[in-house]
């Protein structure tokens, strides 16, 4: 299995599409023959259960960090290829979860599944930017909008400080006959132009839905925007599942997969793990404006 497999969808500020894109992009990728696993990554303001139906999820990644449950005990099987770990909503296991062990989590799911995909919390704290160097690339996700794109520089900033990379960015809610284009936005950060997500109402009908847009509407511009990021990201082919995980309980599949090495990216990061200092170090140094 490649080395580039895990990846972090972060964002410089919130109301972006950030978890929207997690969530299709993971969708796609599983309707191209792959096992993927979405992680909510935001360990202090989770929402990622809401936008596939797993509200009230019995145990979170919360729960694992705190070591008080496995990880298959907070493994949910969403449909065929794809699965998900939410985090908690509750103070008290936030308060108890050793947010460390997400390096741990992140290493034992990349040997059971072809991609595993963080949705990372927005703003800079010690939970948000721990994701960032623990993955093996960043996809970086902002709107046209001057704000979100200056508070995408910071994040870049932050993955460098944590040994990581950024290996592109991707422009939601975008309008071709918009004052900036996207490949404009790119040069700007200096970044790859991964892909375009268009403004959609389908959008926002899926999320209302809990259902991805890429399954509630898959005619849609935005359906269509997420399916060829996932082909860009495969290297434009499809992967086929030659041994299935089984279908079962809602939780607790094993998730493993087999078959060849799917397409790397160009402009991986090496995969290596920000150690808390690295993390810690890269909040102040960013505070100082260092």
């Amino acid at each position: 299995m490649s080395e580039h497999t895990v990846y972090a969808i972060a964002s410089g500020k919130g109301g972006v599409g950030k978890t929207t894109t997690t969530v299709n992009l993971g969708t796609a990728l599983a309707g191209a023959g792959n096992e993927v696993v979405v992680i909510d990554a935001d360990i202090g303001m989770a929402n990622l259960a809401g936008f596939v139906s797993l509200d009230g999820a019995a145990t979170t990644l919360h729960d694992v960090l705190a070591d008080e449950a496995t990880i298959d005990d907070a493994l949910y099987r969403l449909a065929d290829g794809i699965s998900a770990i939410p985090s908690g909503s509750d103070l008290a296991s936030y308060a108890a979860a050793e947010t460390e062990g997400l390096a741990t989590v992140v290493d034992r799911l990349r040997d059971r599944f072809d991609y595993v995909l963080l949705d990372v919390g927005a703003g800079i704290s010690h939970e948000t930017v721990l994701p960032l160097g623990v993955s093996d690339g960043v996809i970086l996700v902002s709107t046209p909008d001057p704000a979100s794109v200056q508070d995408a520089r910071k994040t870049i900033e932050l993955t460098e400080r944590t040994n990581g990379a950024v290996i592109g960015l991707v422009v939601t809610r975008f309008r071709p006959d918009g004052n900036v284009s996207a490949d404009a936005i790119a040069d700007r950060l200096d970044l790859e132009l991964l892909g375009t997500i268009p403004e959609d109402d389908a959008v926002r009908a899926s999320i209302h839905e809990g259902t991805p847009v890429v399954v509630h509407a898959p005619k849609s511009d935005a359906a269509t925007g997420y399916k060829r990021l996932a082909a860009r990201l495969l290297g434009g082919r499809d992967r086929s599942r030659p041994s299935p995980a089984p279908e079962g309980s809602s939780n607790g599949s094993d998730g493993t997969s087999n078959g060849d090495d799917p397409d790397s990216t160009d402009g991986s990061g090496e995969g290596e793990v920000a150690s808390e200092t690295d993390v810690s170090d890269a909040i102040k140094n960013l505070d100082d404006g260092s």
